[in-house]
């Protein structure tokens, strides 16, 4: 049996949406607590006053706001680097790609403003590159099995002077941020120091406002 706090977290942590909502106070407990009773006395395993589910939603909202206010009171410092022209591919791994994209590294040329990241999980990869190196990609991938590609996307990177991940939630709230805009993220690419969102050229100036007053501590 899980405590009535407890069930009323895990129901609001499925919906990212709920957080901002509560944060900026907009959110009616009343009405939602109804919503949810049911999923709450499932999750408890007994009967739940509505008052009780009531009670549980406002004290999380009050972690969540006093959360937010210590994130502001030290932001981070860092610029915002944006990169257009981007072409974003991804392929079933296999032994053959592996060994073709290592080709790509003698290609790409960062000082000059090329982008490229590659990603290698379990049984995909996804490739990221400037467009104008698009058609050496797909003549050296020509045989492998591509699974999605989109271009005309934009590469935005928030550059940190410091280590942001020891902070912890950075990169879960800058994503809610987004989501919160409904700005679909094609790529995210994390290194010790940077923080990557691949995403679509339309998109590009709003999550530009978004991250930058999500970061500057604005409201």
């Amino acid at each position: 049996m899980e405590s009535v706090s407890n069930s009323v977290k895990r129901i609001i942590d499925r919906t990212p949406f709920l957080y901002e909502m509560l944060i900026q106070g907009i959110l009616s407990y009343s009405n939602y607590a109804s919503s949810i009773q049911d999923v709450v006395e499932k999750l408890h395993g007994k009967p739940v006053k509505t008052s009780a589910i009531i009670m549980a939603v406002r004290r999380y909202g009050e972690e969540l706001k006093k959360k937010e206010k210590e994130h502001k009171s030290s932001p981070l410092q860092y610029e915002i680097v944006m990169k257009t022209n981007i072409y974003d591919i991804n392929l079933i791994r296999s032994d053959s790609i592996l060994d073709k994209v290592k080709d790509l590294f003698f290609l790409v040329n960062p000082s000059s403003g090329d982008f490229m990241n590659i990603s290698v999980g379990s049984h995909e990869i996804s490739l990221s590159i400037s467009e104008k190196y698009v058609d050496q990609v797909k003549s050296l991938i020509r045989d492998e099995k591509i699974l999605h590609e989109k271009g005309d996307l934009v590469a935005l990177s928030l550059v940190f002077s410091g280590d942001f991940m020891s902070t912890p939630g950075i990169v879960y709230e800058a994503v809610r941020k987004l989501a919160w805009e409904e700005i679909n993220v094609n790529e995210i690419v994390s290194t010790m120091n940077e923080l990557t969102f691949v995403i679509r050229r339309e998109d590009s100036m709003a999550a530009f406002s978004v991250l930058q007053s999500f970061l500057g501590g604005q409201v």
